[in-house]
């Protein structure tokens, strides 16, 4: 395995839909369907159907940790799973439709436990995902690897909605952290603390990037979070617009009732911070959404300089093929 590559075992319900949908996600170099955990060697499909063999279900991941992190990756497994439901996902029932997380490198199981701590404050219900050592692993028969990529339109728990949204998932949250408020008062101007903390809006047409058209990405002034690229800008008003984010998880939604308007705010995912509005006015032809965001809450990267300022990952938002140059 190269240096940058880890691997790691996730069991979620049917092998067949987890694989295609973590065989999506940026920074996912290979998976394999199989059996993990269990009491029997080398069994078969039907045998851990029909007898008491202890396996679950599982996918062998491995990732490029330059792309992305453990914590990123199991975020997004958390997305497709009911954690709460014990050995049932969908409407697959039975110990090896159990979920778990089963680890080879004992250096990992804090990430897991901070991962999984984190997960349970989003529900009332314990979490009932197993974290373990991986104790065995068998490899399952060929016809299951890579399913639904030999048959289309073959069952699957998983909404098809969630593997598009994968392959979208190309910003690793848990890479980015948001600094103190005493931090942010000594590096941030009066007017890009008044907007970011304050929920201030910049004049129109004064404004560092309203017609700024340069080669590169816009990233969260106080965090470095990539947010918007170049290829998705336009002009439309007074403040930069896009089409559409990075990446769909990097904002966050909230309504915004100020000034007797009722308009759809938009925030920053680690930062939090107040960025503008979306509005349906945008061109059809991109989705007909306009992001109007101010400068003030933006840093600009240009592509020259992504390598060097650690954005070197996001060229491939700049070629035909999505792959980095």
């Amino acid at each position: 395995m190269e240096l940058m590559h880890k691997e790691i075992y996730l069991a979620g319900g049917c092998f067949w839909g987890l694989q295609a949908y973590l065989g999506n996600i940026p920074g996912v170099v290979k998976t394999e369907v199989g059996y993990a955990n269990g009491k029997t060697q080398r069994p078969t499909y039907e045998e851990v159907c029909r007898h008491d063999t202890g396996h679950a279900e599982t996918v062998r991941v491995i990732f490029d940790l330059s792309k992305i992190s453990l914590a990123g990756l199991l975020r997004l497994f958390y997305k497709v799973i009911d954690p709460t439901s014990l050995n049932r996902q969908g409407n697959d029932v039975g110990s090896q439709y159990r979920t778990g997380i089963y680890y080879t490198d004992a250096a990992d199981l804090p990430v897991i436990r901070q991962s999984l701590d984190l997960l349970q404050r989003d529900y009332s219900k314990p979490v009932v995902i197993e974290a373990l050592p991986l104790m065995n692993y068998w490899p399952a028969e060929e016809y299951h690897q890579n399913y639904l990529m030999k048959n289309p339109g073959g069952y699957c728990h998983i909404h098809p909605e969630h593997f598009e949204l994968a392959k979208k998932s190309v910003v690793d949250p848990f890479a980015y952290k948001k600094p103190e408020d005493e931090e942010l008062i000594g590096r941030l101007s009066q007017i890009q603390y008044d907007v970011t903390m304050r929920n201030a809006t910049e004049p129109p047409y004064h404004n560092e990037y309203w017609d700024h058209f340069e080669e590169g990405i816009y990233v969260d002034i106080t965090t470095g979070e990539p947010l918007f690229s170049s290829r998705d800008k336009f002009q439309a008003c007074g403040w930069p617009s896009f089409s559409r984010p990075i990446d769909p998880d990097v904002v966050k939604y909230r309504r915004d009732y100020s000034h007797g308007m009722v308009r759809e705010e938009v925030r920053s995912r680690v930062g939090k911070i107040h960025l503008g509005h979306v509005f349906g006015d945008g061109p059809e032809k991109t989705g007909g959404l306009r992001y109007c965001i101010n400068s003030a809450a933006l840093r600009f990267i240009p592509k020259e300089k992504m390598v060097e300022e650690g954005y070197g990952k996001y060229l491939a938002l700049f070629t035909r093929d999505g792959k980095a140059d």
